[in-house]
């Protein structure tokens, strides 16, 4: 009686459930004339083609709330933690783009084949076919950086992997760093998400949607199903997107 008592009570046989990381600090929705413009140097940019560009702008266009169980999401909120420890860059600027790209890998094919337009793949999206040094193979490494998680979905037998969960997040933070991004969710970071994606009017379209969802999750928490705050990504394209724009840049 006294284990039946402790069990319905939640004294044995109750396993909490995790939890993400902590947010490190409330982001101030960013005003007009906040834009840090990119300065002509070389950096890791993507090449979209016109086709994928075409599909991604009606996708993001359509983009509103996901449907995705607390469960599923469980086994990224350690890789987050130790991507954003490894490289500096803020976990809700890389879990938004694992959102953008594949609905936090809930999307088709993201752990088999490549894209609607035969270039990227796994829960990052990462190109595998530009080149000759295609953008994964620049950071496919970045996974030893870390210390990996000794379990969790979609762990592969070979590393590296665009379909590991770990490798191909961990890869993505890497770029992040590479192209400016930190802790802070301000103007490097937009640049570093127009950057992981291209340069371009869906590139844009791309970075504000990824810097005003990592936003609004610094400032109401962390949200898997919340969909995007359409006056914060306002916000953004104002102070970042706008001027980008306007500088044909």
């Amino acid at each position: 009686m006294l284990v039946l008592g402790a069990v319905l009570s939640g004294a044995i046989g109750h396993s909490e459930e995790p939890a993400p990381p902590p947010v490190l600090v409330r982001a101030a929705t960013p005003l007009p004339g906040a834009a840090t413009l990119h300065a002509p140097v070389a950096k890791i940019v993507a090449t979209p083609s016109a086709a994928q560009q075409t599909g991604d702008a009606r996708r993001f266009q359509g983009a509103t709330q996901s449907h995705i169980s607390r469960a599923w999401m469980a086994g990224f909120y350690p890789i987050y933690s130790t991507a954003q420890k490894t490289f500096g860059v803020n976990w809700l600027l890389l879990a938004s783009i694992h959102m953008q790209e594949s609905a936090f890998s809930t999307a088709r094919g993201i752990y088999h084949g490549l894209n609607f337009a035969g270039c990227c793949g796994g829960p990052m999206q990462f190109n595998v076919t530009n080149g000759p040094v295609s953008t994964w193979d620049m950071v496919a490494d970045s996974y030893l950086y870390g210390s990996r998680p000794a379990a969790y979905d979609h762990m592969t037998t070979v590393h590296p992997s665009i379909y590991d969960d770990f490798d191909s997040i961990m890869a993505g933070a890497h770029l992040l760093s590479a192209d400016g991004a930190s802790l802070a969710l301000d103007g490097s970071a937009w640049n570093a998400a127009y950057d992981y994606y291209g340069h371009d009017a869906t590139g844009i379209l791309y970075a504000d949607q990824v810097l005003g969802r990592a936003i609004g999750w610094s400032q109401h928490g962390f949200c898997i199903n919340c969909g995007v705050d359409s006056s914060l990504v306002a916000a953004v394209h104002a102070a970042y997107g706008a001027p980008v724009a306007a500088a044909g840049r």
